[in-house]
């Protein structure tokens, strides 16, 4: 758990204004779900056995003896919200987003928190694979508008039927190799065989190579939808990579399933930034009637992170919001004047910049040259008593009396307003 302080401020702001932008044009509408949701119902959409549920979740007991948790993931209080609140009976499908913090008890490293943010979009009651392939579109443009190159690794994961079949075959391969695998890979053979894919020490990775692939266990219609999938991200020239050990880590997931990773870091290695999938049968396993969804979830603690590396390495910075007006006052009365002015001003949609706990007009003029502004406003006592403004321009230190009633209209010519 952490602080976000105001010098990491200007890039978080960023990621809130791209996510909202791609909201509004897509039409998806914001939701927010409780940070606090009952444990079952993660229990029994993330699954146990998965490292979510028996490891990470921060999990107790409210006063009535209900066990609470504090929410390791959304989807699923977003298909609990679609169904308690009877979106069902909307026209289908519904587009929702949401961004807000998650919370799990995993290992601190980079990147990674106990409470971290998640931007999420998700699709509820369709089972098109035109919807996958336009929420990998969005997912795609988060990364892009923001100038981060990602690349998109997919797979297939079929349905239950099939998954099993390929989970059979799967763990009598690795029993095979039961002495080349790590421990942690041993335990998961018995408690979740699909992990074994996940796992990234070097004796286990050779043994993954040679490993079953799922789609060869997919049916006719499972590949048909993986592929229509495909056919319509090459449409979108959307590029990606086909990657047969993908398999995600929450059970809910069906069909098609996507990670988003970043450049290459420092050690050479590539962080996932976002992952997502379709998850069709998820309604059922929480009580609802079946319905068909799909959507991701974009981890922007690691995007941040990600993002501020890729853009050190290629000399590049995020433009800093320039302030056009700096205020500066001598006496209160003068003050309450500066006040009515810079309030005025804002509301105009000038971007103007104060600080009248400094009394002294020199440290004024100084905050107001640090900040390169074009133009600062003078109020003093004569000011207030003639109710006009001094207007100095910074560059050639020439000063003009303004009548305060013209000012507005005067500033918003000399900066190019409309």
């Amino acid at each position: 758990m952490r602080d976000i302080l105001p010098k990491e401020e200007r890039h978080w702001s960023k990621l809130y204004h791209v996510a909202e932008n791609l909201a509004e044009y897509f039409q998806f509408g914001r939701i927010e779900t409780p940070i606090l949701e009952e444990a079952s119902l993660f229990v029994r959409s993330v699954g146990k056995g998965t490292d979510v549920v028996d490891k990470e979740m921060y999990i107790f007991e409210d006063r009535d003896g209900t066990k609470v948790c504090l929410r390791p993931e959304n989807t699923a209080a977003v298909m609990r919200a679609y169904i308690s609140n009877g979106l069902w009976n909307q026209a289908q499908p519904v587009k929702l987003w949401y961004l807000g913090q998650m919370f799990r008890h995993d290992r601190p490293q980079a990147g990674r928190y106990r409470q971290f943010w998640q931007v999420g979009f998700e699709t509820l009651g369709s089972a098109d694979p035109a919807v996958d392939a336009e929420l990998i579109m969005i997912a795609h443009n988060f990364y892009s508008d923001l100038g981060l190159p990602v690349t998109a690794r997919l797979n297939s994961l079929g349905v239950p039927a099939e998954r099993e079949r390929y989970r059979n075959e799967l763990v009598n391969y690795y029993r095979g190799k039961r002495s080349y695998i790590c421990g942690d890979c041993k335990a998961r053979l018995t408690r979740n065989p699909l992990r074994l894919l996940d796992c990234k020490n070097k004796e286990c990775l050779e043994v993954k190579e040679t490993a079953p692939q799922i789609i060869d266990y997919l049916g006719a219609e499972s590949k048909n939808h993986f592929m229509k999938v495909l056919e319509y991200l090459d449409v979108l020239e959307i590029p990606y990579q086909l990657d047969h050990t993908l398999v995600r880590g929450l059970d809910y997931y069906t069909h098609t399933v996507f990670e988003f990773y970043g450049p290459e870091g420092e050690e050479g290695a590539q962080s996932a930034l976002g992952a997502g999938g379709r998850y069709d049968l998820l309604a059922e396993q929480i009580g609802g009637k079946a319905t068909p969804g799909c959507g991701f979830s974009l981890g922007l603690d690691r995007v941040v992170l990600a993002w501020r590396e890729y853009m050190s390495k290629n000399n590049q910075e995020l433009p800093k919001q320039k302030m056009e007006i700096y205020v500066a006052q001598l006496g209160e009365e003068a003050r309450r004047v500066a006040l009515r002015l810079v309030n005025d001003l804002r509301g105009s949609g000038i971007k103007v910049g104060f600080n009248f706990s400094k009394g002294s007009l020199k440290i004024q003029m100084e905050l107001a040259d640090h900040a390169q502004v074009p133009y600062v406003l003078i109020v003093g006592q004569k000011e207030v008593q003639d109710k006009t403004v001094i207007i100095r321009d910074m560059e050639s230190g020439i000063q003009e009396v303004v009548d305060q009633k013209k000012v507005e209209a005067l500033l918003k010519r000399k900066l190019g307003h409309s």
